[in-house]
């Protein structure tokens, strides 16, 4: 199945740089992982938010939630899902 995926950052904003950079590698390095085993497609920064949009693909809800939950960011990710189907025009 493939989801859309768009995350806010709500890292609060007296975090210590160092850390912010600590997680912020820690999540260029999980992202990198996800895109290896073929969980992540796609990513796109949305201009001006903290924020991207995501195309995902894992075979339920439940194993996308566990790689979404796998990202060192997680806890401060404000995350909505949309579960895609294929449009009956993109079936050839």
């Amino acid at each position: 199945m493939e989801f859309l995926v768009r995350s806010e950052n709500r890292l609060p904003v007296d975090t210590p740089a160092e850390r912010r950079e600590e997680l912020r590698a820690g999540e260029r390095a999980r992202a990198m992982e996800l895109r290896e085993a073929g969980v992540l497609k796609r990513l796109w920064r949305v201009p001006g938010r903290n924020a991207t949009l995501g195309l995902y693909e894992a075979a339920d809800p439940a194993e996308l939630h566990d790689a979404l939950m796998s990202l060192p960011m997680s806890p401060w990710l404000d995350v909505t899902v949309e579960a895609l189907a294929t449009h009956p025009q993109e079936k050839r």
